[in-house]
């Protein structure tokens, strides 16, 4: 096992990875005898780790209560979220109350949004099962709903206490989401670390394959680089915005399809596709570096190119009403290189419309 501090002005807490950790009790420290403690999860997840989990926590000493949300990004609602005051309240719990969200990104977003609302703040861990919100969504404390308007658009910024990956849940997941999560691996290497983006060239038919020591790495480097960019950015004022690669993009996809139709990694991977182009109009990447992207994103099994009957015209309404706009210039990240990423409010229109257009499959 390996710990990876998150370091914020006033306090730090850790990102515990490694293999069987849901089962030991010790992994739920500080949580200690006598705690009430409310479990987050789906049923899909429930199914496989829910026992697992209460036992520990039973171990510990703990009062434990659990939450089934409905599974899925189209259940990230403000309906979830009120099962889950619902729920805290019939239990009786207050604010000494710890919510832990067991199972992917939907559920670490709109239980951490919930520990934020509950009481003015309770106490919140993650537990993510999903390599997605393993590498990327359970660290940083942002939490959110969707609104049928646009994708996280409710939410807050508000740090667990604590982190808690068992590398051995990714050995359940479907294949899918085992691609979709590395498109935010990707993702890392594509802006803030060239080396690892090798390594990830190198390595990535191991990781689709799931081999475990390849997975621990990749998961350990992932978090050392999002807890270096939330340190120094913790409410995305600045460079932590550099972490939405594709997304701006990504967000258009999965709002104009409905959301849960296309998984977040997978529009994300389109979106990444998006950047790119545009930064090779722009004469930042060179073509080999975009069909290099375009390798390893393939090799991960993700999408390159836009949904079916998706214009590039759509596109744009979705994208002007993400959280990134600022006096309604449209924000996006791109690449100087790979390896190196920069926010941009300058982006031609012309040139961005061309950029979707490029992965626009013409059949």
């Amino acid at each position: 096992m390996v710990d990876v501090y998150v370091e914020l002005k006033e306090r730090r807490y850790p990102i515990s990875i490694g293999a069987g950790l849901l089962a030991q009790p010790s992994s739920y420290y500080p949580l200690k005898s006598g705690d009430k403690v409310m479990i987050v999860t789906n049923p899909t997840v429930a199914a496989h780790y829910l026992q697992t989990v209460k036992t520990a926590l039973l171990q510990v000493g703990c009062q434990v209560n659990e939450v089934l949300l409905p599974d899925g990004e189209q259940y990230k609602t403000l309906e979830s979220l009120n099962l889950i005051f619902t729920a805290l309240l019939e239990a009786k719990h207050g604010r000494d109350t710890t919510i832990l969200a067991l199972g992917g990104g939907v559920i670490g977003d709109v239980a951490g949004f919930a520990a934020a609302s509950y009481q003015r703040g309770v106490r919140f861990i993650q537990v993510p099962t999903t390599l997605l919100a393993q590498v990327d969504s359970s660290v940083g404390g942002k939490t959110a709903v969707n609104h049928e308007l646009g994708k996280n658009m409710i939410g807050a910024f508000y740090q667990p206490s604590k982190v808690i990956i068992d590398t051995e849940t990714l050995s359940t997941l479907p294949h899918r989401e085992v691609s979709a999560g590395l498109a935010e691996v990707i993702k890392y290497g594509a802006i803030l670390d060239n080396a690892f983006l090798v390594w990830l060239e190198q390595n990535i038919n191991l990781l689709t394959k799931l081999d475990a020591q390849a997975l621990q790495y990749c998961i350990q480097r992932c978090c050392e680089l999002k807890a270096i960019t939330v340190a120094k950015d913790e409410t995305e004022q600045g460079e932590r915005a550099l972490l939405n690669l594709g997304h701006t993009f990504g967000h258009a996809i999965e709002t104009h399809l409905g959301y849960g139709m296309w998984l977040h990694g997978e529009a994300v991977s389109v979106g990444m596709m998006m950047a790119a182009y545009l930064s090779y109009h722009l004469g930042d990447l060179t073509k080999e570096d975009v069909l290099r992207l375009q390798a390893l994103l393939l090799a991960a099994d993700l999408p390159i190119f836009s949904p079916d009957g998706m214009t590039a015209e759509q596109y744009l309404p979705h994208m002007m009403r993400d959280k990134k706009v600022l006096a309604g210039k449209l924000r996006l990240i791109l690449l100087k290189s790979l390896g190196q990423a920069y926010v941009t409010a300058d982006a031609d229109k012309s040139l961005v419309l061309q950029a979707i257009q490029d992965c626009i499959h013409s059949h």
